[in-house]
């Protein structure tokens, strides 16, 4: 009998399990960054072209998160988490295979982002559900680091895979991963109870909508995550190709650059994952809003900055990426918890989202701007130039600004022993 079978919903070997199933599923959400340096010469893509294909998943993905949102809220997290999995690791087949330009890589990553969603607001709710209140910080920062640690496994298995077959062969490693995290969450959830919180006597499935934005905490929550998106998603989609270029600056063969910087890129996602976990402890020893105001504040230096410093030794560099992922994700699942404390039960699903929808908005924004500004600013002809990437990554941190400010409002509207 397996750890999920023994477990009770919300221990922490379900807990574990649950994230097991994560890890597998968020492989293929920067599998296309991994492979943009390749296919951006093949298909022949400026700057702003290969943003918008990353910006087609996180397009697919808010939507997907937007609806399955509300299924979780009227069918329950666990059956809407078993349904829609079956079209998460069947969409990657259809990129892998017929992906050869910029619209067909638009359109087949858009329908990919648009099946993903399932794995992600579901198991945020059955955490709500499940994880009591004193554990859920942690328990959520965990949920995170189970992203953060597929991001990692995706670049890691691709550096691995590229010597030996191209683009293509190397996705189809990663969405082999898709049907094993859509079988590992089906044990994770057996014998879980499919919780459906009943509604008010009278209230539609989408009352939640105005309920939810006329709360000030929640509104206050989704600016600063949507801020918070905003870098996050452009960073994600552009890190691997700034330590290409980097590499590339210290003189690394064309052959060597691409294997190399996803492996370093890697890198910087194991430091995502203590981040997520490490700010989840913090939320619960020591606010919410204090928490998000701390990491949010540092990552958006970090962005300001780290383009500027692309001259520097390759290892040094590494290393503030890594600190600039773990600060980047370090707030992201207490920006959850919050949402998730600041509605009726009822509500979790609508309120997830609709930050979702404006967000994942943000992210679908932000990956196109830095392209276009990577452009503009001589990106084309002088991809290792300082000016070229500090002002491209600036882009990200002036947007990223507007997260700490939203969490000091949000801190003044919050009850003094819940923040």
């Amino acid at each position: 009998m397996s750890i999920a079978h023994k477990s009770q919903a919300g221990s922490g070997a379900w807990l574990m399990a649950l994230c097991c199933a994560r890890v597998l599923s968020a492989s293929w959400f920067v599998a296309y960054s991994a492979v943009l340096p390749l296919t951006q010469v093949q298909w022949g893509l400026s700057g702003k072209e290969a943003g918008w294909i990353q910006s087609a998943f996180h397009l697919g993905y808010l939507l997907s998160l937007f609806v399955v949102g509300f299924l979780a809220d009227h069918f329950g997290a666990k059956r809407t988490y078993f349904y829609s999995g079956i079209a998460g690791f069947l969409s990657p087949i259809l990129f892998i295979v017929f992906a050869d330009g910029f619209w067909s890589a638009w359109w087949l990553h858009l329908l990919t982002g648009l099946c993903q969603g399932g794995s992600y607001t579901p198991v945020l709710a059955l955490v709500a559900d499940y994880v009591p209140q004193q554990r859920r910080g942690r328990a959520m920062g965990w949920m995170i680091a189970a992203s953060s640690a597929g991001y990692a496994l995706c670049l890691g298995l691709v550096s691995l895979v590229l010597p030996y077959a191209d683009w293509r062969g190397a996705l189809s490693v990663v969405a082999s991963a898709s049907l094993l995290a859509w079988i590992c969450g089906a044990l994770a959830l057996h014998g879980t109870a499919n919780r459906i919180h009943a509604r008010p006597a009278g209230e539609s499935l989408f009352a939640a909508i105005p309920a939810v934005w006329r709360n000030a905490r929640c509104r206050l929550s989704i600016a600063g995550y949507s801020a918070h998106n905003w870098e996050l998603l452009g960073m994600w989609a552009w890190l691997p190709t700034f330590l290409t270029a980097a590499l590339s600056a210290h003189g690394q063969t064309s052959a060597q650059v691409a294997s190399v910087a996803l492996a370093l890129a890697s890198m910087t996602y194991v430091a995502n994952i203590g981040g997520s976990v490490l700010g989840g402890v913090m939320a619960d020893r020591w606010g919410r809003s204090q928490t998000i105001l701390f990491w949010s504040g540092l990552s958006a230096l970090l962005s300001l900055t780290i383009g500027w410093l692309i001259a520097l030794p390759v290892a040094l560099l590494v290393a503030i990426a890594c600190v600039y992922n773990l600060a980047g994700i370090a707030d992201s699942s207490t920006h959850s918890t919050v949402l998730a404390e600041s509605v009726p039960p009822h509500q979790v699903g609508a309120a997830y989202a609709m930050r979702s929808l404006v967000g994942f908005g943000a992210g679908v924004v932000s990956p196109v701007v830095f392209g276009a500004v990577l452009d503009f600013s001589g990106g084309g002809r002088m991809a290792t130039d300082a000016s070229t990437w500090g002002w491209a990554w600036m882009s990200l941190g002036l947007v990223a600004l507007l997260g700490p400010l939203a969490t000091f409002y949000l801190q003044r509207t919050t009850p003094t022993q819940a923040r």
